[in-house]
């Protein structure tokens, strides 16, 4: 078998594992059910991926790529400052999260999973296949790739004058990052029609935005107390 050959049905069984996780969800999903949606025998489904964690691994690889793609894509926008870059990086990251919810659900658990990994008596808790996946140890080397590029934007913005010059790029990038896992997390609680909060969905995003820029702009300064002189007698 040719490498194109192979290239192409890891393809074909990827898509549709991609397809069923999304319509039935990963537990539901079994791995003759993708082999019989990618119509290609379950040993040969299990040639390519050893199980379906290990399967479930290549999907999330996937996944990053996907965001990467859209991190890469607003860096290589011309003509605008670190300032606007990271507003488009805010709106279309908040896209992403919503048109592929299957594949930022496998970011969003890949990444809680790393808080397992680094601590050596959590890791044991990790399923093993998920630890002998070969998607799982190229995921270790890729994850920060989304990160690098956010770090970019914010170091750009210092440079051209839009972001304050006293913050660190890469604690402000992951500040911001954390800021937009909260947001999609709340899009839910906030959205719902039973709340007692007055904050309406649709104007959370444009505010989100608005205080982001606040912040990294040092508009936001913290007013000291009075302090009021009397005498005690």
């Amino acid at each position: 078998m040719g490498a194109q050959e192979r290239t192409q049905k890891e393809k074909l069984i990827l898509d549709s594992a991609i397809k069923l996780f999304i319509e039935k969800g990963y537990q539901a999903t079994k791995m003759d059910d993708v082999a019989k949606s990618a119509k290609i025998s379950k040993g040969l489904t299990y040639f390519y991926y050893k199980n379906k964690e290990d399967l479930y691994m290549a999907v999330t690889r996937k996944a990053f790529d996907g965001l990467k793609d859209v991190f890469r894509e607003v860096y290589r926008t011309k003509n605008k400052n670190g300032m606007e870059l990271l507003v488009d990086l805010v709106q279309k990251y908040v896209d992403f999260s919503q048109r592929n919810r299957m594949f930022y659900e496998a970011i969003l658990n890949f990444m809680g999973m790393l808080n397992l990994y680094n601590d050596k008596e959590l890791r044991k808790t990790i399923d093993p296949l998920i630890l002998d996946s070969v998607h799982f140890q190229k995921l270790l080397d890729v994850h920060h790739d989304c990160g690098k590029i956010g770090i970019q934007i914010v170091s750009q913005g210092i440079k051209d004058g839009s972001i304050r010059p006293e913050l660190q790029p890469e604690l402000t990038f992951y500040t911001i990052w954390s800021m937009l896992i909260g947001y999609e997390r709340l899009s839910g609680p906030i959205n719902y029609e039973g709340k007692e909060i007055k904050i309406h969905v649709d104007n959370w995003k444009p505010g989100f935005i608005r205080l982001m820029q606040d912040m990294l702009k040092g508009t936001i300064q913290a007013s000291r107390p009075q302090i009021v002189q009397g005498s005690l007698f």
